[in-house]
């Protein structure tokens, strides 16, 4: 990416123990400062997100989608994904999140049917297919989607991605809060690893760069 979005510092829903945390933030910066200068040798357009591509692995997964059916990244072929990380039960930065995706979407207008939000669940013990579901379809059941799995597949997936999740300590009464990464991972139509949003980049620009690289498909 040309000089890249300001290197994202491990984007956090909650705070995150602080040796993980930190493993993160080197990761992560570590990856932002290698496409920044991957771009300055391009010498290609600006991007207002921060540039992975060719630095993250592509989409893939068999996770169990909201009607309890097994999924995998090949249903989502032909149509730009943008994925992000949470559980159902999060009090703030998920809901957060998925209202700033749907701000992305209305931006997008009529090129909004070529992209999909996949919801991938960090709390699989409560996230059931059918709670998946319902989350999703409360802000758009059209565009969004609802994943889970076991937890052997969430790791896999996660770790893929480099994202970092933690159950917390229960409460008395056995409620407990996930602490995750809060990063959006944006796949192109072919499934390559593109673009990564953080808390801090506004629906505009996410629109932006979503829409280029629809316009870039289109022209191909």
């Amino acid at each position: 990416m040309p000089p890249a979005a300001p290197a994202p510092s491990a984007p956090f829903a909650r705070c995150a123990p602080r040796r993980r945390l930190f493993r993160v933030v080197r990761t992560v910066a570590a990856l932002a400062a290698a496409v920044a200068l991957a771009a300055c040798t391009r010498g290609e357009p600006r991007w207002r997100l921060t540039d992975v591509t060719g630095h993250l692995p592509d989409l893939s997964f068999t996770l169990t989608g909201g009607d309890g059916r097994p999924v995998d990244a090949s249903a989502f072929r032909g149509r730009v994904s943008l994925v992000y990380f949470g559980y159902t039960h999060c009090p703030d930065v998920c809901p957060e999140t998925m209202a700033r995706l749907m701000e992305v979407l209305a931006q997008l207008g009529p090129q909004a049917r070529n992209v999909r939000i996949l919801f991938v669940s960090v709390d699989p013990a409560r996230d059931t297919p059918q709670a998946m579901q319902s989350y999703v379809a409360a802000f758009d059941a059209e565009h969004a989607r609802g994943l889970t799995g076991t937890d052997r597949q969430i790791e896999s997936l996660a770790k893929r991605y480099r994202v970092a999740y933690q159950m917390e300590q229960r409460d008395p009464s056995g409620g407990y809060e996930v602490t995750h990464s809060s990063a959006v991972y944006i796949f192109d139509a072919s499934g390559r690893a593109r673009l990564l949003a953080t808390d801090r980049d506004k629906p505009d620009a996410i629109a932006a760069d979503v829409r280029r690289i629809l316009d870039s498909a289109s022209s191909t």
